[in-house]
């Protein structure tokens, strides 16, 4: 029988400073989440580590814009164990089998003033980090959440390095990382990674945000860390009806960075397929009408410049055809580009083409090559436009054979156009708010209806969704290769090696590396050397890869051609060799289709020497490995013709046997390894 709110006052009266659950731990032991509330009924929760306070006591709850806090005033009323232990098969990804081992606790807290509102805290201890989340019953008392902003707090115990991102800035999530003090991070997007004084690896993130607003972290003082919501034209950043559950917040935990890139707390934490076979998306590689417009050679928009003409496609798609790419990425083709479409986009049409392009005779060609047309719906952040078009574009795109779609959301933060939830006109959102993480997941679902799967750019970050929509196959949510074309500054040679322990533990990326002419705009100097663009394709994950470069440069470099036009998009296992956060990383890929593996590296700015051992091959199989690695005198940082000193050498391997590889300045390897037969 439910407590009356008067019989709670009085228990909460009666109860000493502090209340706690038993702690609940870890698999392996080494992690302890314990849960309580203090003296004001404040409910709280802590975490150790091999013993050692990880995250001090740290405070739970919510403000509401119409509703008095869940703060204080809360007692522990119940909690319920669970335990998994079980293995899952990813349909595409990094690695195929998924080992879901961890141990739960679901406390629920009561408060007695000024009704009996009612408030669950699950968490999820895994061997390699916790994830827990808020769930609200239906309940009489709080019958619609206009939540104005989540309390939770990260309270780190010891201080230590961060690389991380600003929040709440006009460019998104497209920034290069900053390498600080914990105690200096101001407002942060997540993944957040940091490095403590005794080498223990975090990173903060969060999984399933559904129907919820993104959450930033703010330093609110010394390493206390607090929740913040992405803003909502509601004045309500989230608001929901009945009973629900909120995003899971997430701590992944390690030794090294080898524990931070072997995690997949994430994934766990998101609810299974729910679209069953989607064996009508195929990883890929693809190149695209896309470069040549950052380059300026060509325009988006119609008239003498426009890069997506009829013939200009059929030439690339001939190209892919021959080189063994499986699609062509084509942008500029639909009405609407022409103007100041920039954060504006009301022009955009989803179905109709220029004069100039026959999309019908462009896919009729494609088809005939063997070759699929990428599609493109730039929104230009007019989702008020979009939306309306969404499902006749998608159905346009399955009718001509198109089963892949780049969307695009270029607008500043805060710029994104909806539609007024109540009446006419139009209101404005954040690209991480709660509108948008609507808008994103039905655009997900519409082209799963037609068999279409999404890459978005500019989008909301990814927190595991891939696993329950699997056609969610990449997307941006960081500084990509295009910056490498006008970015002032270029990309630096630390941005990947910081990307592969930061924005790439959330999930997949289109990178869009792949530009062997080393030049971008203005034939502007890219840092880096040849055989790190050969890198980027095992070092940087995405089961979709674009070779970025325009054919007449890619040609140019055969051997590096055939390599991006061979090496796999999915894999069945990747470890990490060696790595340190920003400074170089060694990865280790299984092909899923094969016995061969694949091992790519880069380093910063300084040049490295990667040793490792190649013990993760078969016993008794002897292979060949080719390798691609800079050659003597190769420097990304120095002059073109240095950046394209390039070794092919073959030797073969065995299990035990170890590779010793030097990275020049800027630079990386690539080396494919395959077996031999018997």
């Amino acid at each position: 029988m439910r407590l009356s709110a008067k019989i709670l006052a009085l228990a909460l009266c009666l109860l000493p400073a502090l209340a706690q659950a038993q702690p609940v731990l870890s698999p392996d032991g080494r992690i302890a989440v314990d849960f309580g509330v203090d003296g004001e009924g404040v409910p709280f929760y802590t975490v150790k580590r091999d013993g050692k306070p990880l995250i001090a006591q740290s405070q739970l709850g919510f403000n509401f814009t119409d509703a008095p806090p869940m703060r204080r005033g809360f007692v522990l009323e119940s909690e319920t164990r669970a335990s998994h232990d079980g293995q899952w098969e990813q349909p595409w990804g990094e690695r195929r089998f998924i080992r879901d081992t961890h141990n739960e606790l679901a406390v629920t807290f009561v408060q007695a003033q000024p009704t009996a509102r009612r408030l669950t805290v699950r968490v999820r201890v895994f061997d390699g980090g916790i994830g827990f989340r808020y769930e609200f019953p239906e309940q009489a008392s709080l019958p619609v959440a206009n939540i104005a902003e989540e309390l939770t707090e990260f309270a780190l115990a010891r201080d230590g390095e961060a690389w991380w991102i600003q929040a709440g800035d006009s460019n998104r999530f497209e920034y290069l990382y900053q390498r600080t003090a914990v105690s200096a991070v101001s407002a942060a997007h997540t993944p957040i990674t940091m490095r403590l004084a005794d080498g223990t690896h975090l990173s903060f993130h969060e999984a399933a945000l559904v129907d919820y607003s993104g959450m930033w972290l703010r330093r609110i003082e010394g390493l206390r860390f607090r929740s913040e919501l992405s803003p909502s034209s509601q004045g309500a950043k989230v608001t929901r009806q009945g009973a629900f559950t909120t995003p899971w917040r997430t701590i992944l935990m390690a030794d090294g960075p080898a524990g931070l890139f072997r995690n997949d707390l994430q994934l766990n934490l998101n609810a299974p397929n729910v679209l069953g076979d989607v064996s009508w998306f195929k990883p890929q590689k693809y190149i695209g009408v896309w470069w040549e417009m950052h380059l300026e050679k060509t325009s988006w928009g119609s008239g003498p410049k426009h890069g997506a003409t009829t013939a200009n496609t059929l030439r690339h798609i001939d190209f892919a055809a021959e080189h063994g790419f499986a699609g062509v990425l084509v942008e500029g083709w639909n009405k609407g580009w022409d103007g100041n479409w920039f954060a504006n986009g009301k022009d955009f049409s989803f179905t109709q083409s220029y004069p100039d392009f026959d999309i019908g005779a462009v896919t009729d060609h494609a088809r005939r090559k063997g070759v699929r047309l990428i599609g493109h719906h730039e929104t230009a952040g007019n989702i008020a436009n979009y939306e309306p078009q969404l499902d006749a574009a998608m159905a346009l795109y399955a009718k001509l054979g198109v089963n892949l779609v780049k969307t695009g959301y270029v607008a500043d933060a805060g710029g994104i156009t909806a539609p007024a939830p109540v009446g006419e006109g139009t209101v404005m959102e954040w690209h991480d708010g709660q509108r948008m993480a609507q808008h994103h997941l039905n655009v997900v679902q519409v082209a799963a209806k037609h068999h279409i799967a999404v890459n978005a750019h500019e989008p909301i970050k990814d927190t595991g969704l891939r696993r329950t929509y699997p056609n969610w196959v990449a997307r941006e949510a960081a500084r990509g290769v295009e910056y490498d074309a006008w970015g002032e500054p270029r990309n630096p040679p630390d941005h990947v090696p910081e990307m592969v322990f930061t924005r790439l533990l959330a999930g997949p990326m289109d990178f869009t590396p792949g530009v062997f002419s080393l030049e971008g705009r203005g034939g502007t100097p890219i840092p880096s050397t040849l055989a790190r663009q050969l890198a980027y394709y095992i070092v940087v994950y995405s089961p979709i890869q674009m070779v970025a470069d325009l054919p007449e440069n890619l040609v140019k470099y055969p051997q590096e051609l055939s390599f991006t036009a061979r090496v796999p998009a999915d894999w069945a296992e990747s470890l990490l060799l060696d790595g340190a956060v920003g400074e170089y990383a060694v990865i280790a890929r299984k092909d899923r289709n094969s016995q061969s593996w694949y091992v790519g590296g880069v380093t910063d700015a300084e040049p490295r020497t990667a040793m490792f051992a190649l013990d993760f091959l078969e016993p008794g199989q002897t292979y060949v490995a080719t390798i691609h690695r800079d050659g003597e005198g190769a420097d990304g940082l120095g002059a073109q013709a240095a950046k394209h000193r390039i070794v092919h050498e073959t030797r073969h391997v065995k299990k035990g046997d170890s590779l010793s590889l030097l990275m020049a300045r800027a630079g990386g390897f690539a080396v494919s390894i395959e077996p031999v037969a018997q």
